[in-house]
């Protein structure tokens, strides 16, 4: 290589910041209907595997305890400990992640939670299929084809998240709903690019942190969009954004 010593370091220098890096974790973006951009930050194997350990020391507590009680009633108590041993172990998972938003405890623990492949929330019969398929994951020990497949997959979906449609996700522990969520949803006036909608989406999102004059001086830049100005601008901006999301009265 030709140069003096400074040029030959500073071109390796540029030529590292120029090298595709390799990434810690992976977000799948999936658009809405409206067009909007969700970032689905896609949760490896390693956070998924200590809340399925976590998931797995609650059954284990909970199945001591029926076994104690229900073994004080003889032959009667064996038969319905083993329909309570199926219920916790293959019902427990469903029932948490289509009537809790997608996490048991375990995940909401990780902050983590499943949804659909799209980012709806989970369902019933996509939440049977996954939890069924464990049965699969599982082989030939210790969840091993799970574990190749979370590897092998660029957003570490196991077998039974392929099957149904459904991806596990980093999700904020205890996020604050937005203000836009208490308000009637408002179509806009007049057609909306994708990037002015995921604008007056961050808006909403943001807006429980920011003044009220901060909002208002925000929502007063789209005025004529809202056609208004002020505190109903603000109203009207977060309407929109309500609308923008797909909620409707």
């Amino acid at each position: 290589m030709s140069g003096t010593e400074p040029e030959r370091r500073e071109a390796a220098a540029a030529a590292r910041a120029q090298a595709p890096v390799a990434l810690l974790d992976t977000v799948r973006e999936v658009h809405t209907p409206e067009g909007v951009a969700l970032q689905l930050p896609a949760a490896g194997p390693v956070p998924r595997a200590v809340a399925w350990l976590i998931d797995l020391g609650i059954r284990g507590v909970l199945l001591l305890a029926a076994s104690i009680v229900l073994g004080l009633l003889g032959r009667v108590g064996s038969g319905v400990y083993m329909v309570t041993l199926f219920v916790i172990f293959w019902g427990y998972p469903v029932l948490f992640e289509a009537l809790a938003g997608g996490r048991t405890p375990g995940k909401r623990a990780l902050s983590l939670r499943v949804v659909s492949a799209d980012g709806a929330p989970i369902g019933w019969m996509a939440s049977f299929v996954r939890n069924l398929m464990r049965t699969v994951d599982m082989l030939p020990m210790g969840y091993g084809a799970g574990l190749v497949a979370c590897l092998a997959d660029p957003w570490s979906r196991r077998l039974g998240d392929m099957v149904a449609g459904t991806l596990v996700i980093h999700a904020p522990r205890d996020r604050t709903l937005p203000t836009a969520l208490e308000l009637q949803p408002q179509a806009p006036a007049v057609p909306l690019q994708a990037h002015e909608q995921i604008a007056v989406i961050a808006f909403a999102e943001r807006a429980g942190t920011l003044t009220p004059g901060r909002q208002q001086e925000l929502a007063d830049v789209v005025a004529p969009v809202t056609g208004a100005r002020g505190e109903v601008g603000v109203l009207r901006l977060l309407g929109i954004a309500n609308w923008l999301l797909g909620r409707r009265a």
